[in-house]
């Protein structure tokens, strides 16, 4: 069994920072890509970063400059630090880890269970 953790959303200013945390635990042989995604009320859930096991980064052009996405695979965990916060970030992230189970040769995609991230003006 696969769980994944998802930890330091929260109320900023705007301007202000945050740092999330996704941590994943269970029967794990690998991670390959770990990833971002954030979803407002009333709109559709979007990608916001993505790093792979080579460390590739990718992210959306709206918070290009602002986020950054990092990983540590001794803990099985992707963070997410976010500078210079707008209103427009507020939104529940959730975190996506594609993950290889021992013994098995497809990767299977598990989901974060969501942190609110409100920015204030």
């Amino acid at each position: 069994q696969v769980q994944l953790v998802e930890s330091g959303g929260g109320l900023v200013q705007a301007g202000g920072s945050l740092r999330l945390s996704c941590a994943a635990s269970g029967s794990i042989f690998s991670i390959n890509k770990m990833e971002w995604y954030r979803q407002a009320p009333g709109k559709q859930r979007e990608l916001v970063a993505a790093i792979t096991n080579g460390g590739t980064t990718n992210y959306a052009d709206s918070v290009k400059g602002r986020f950054t996405i990092s990983r540590d695979n001794a803990k099985n965990t992707v963070y997410l630090q976010m500078n210079s916060l707008k209103p427009e970030d507020t939104a529940v992230y959730y975190c996506k880890q594609s993950i290889l189970p021992p013994g098995d040769l497809i990767e299977r995609d598990y989901w974060g269970q969501g942190t609110q991230v409100t920015v204030s003006s």
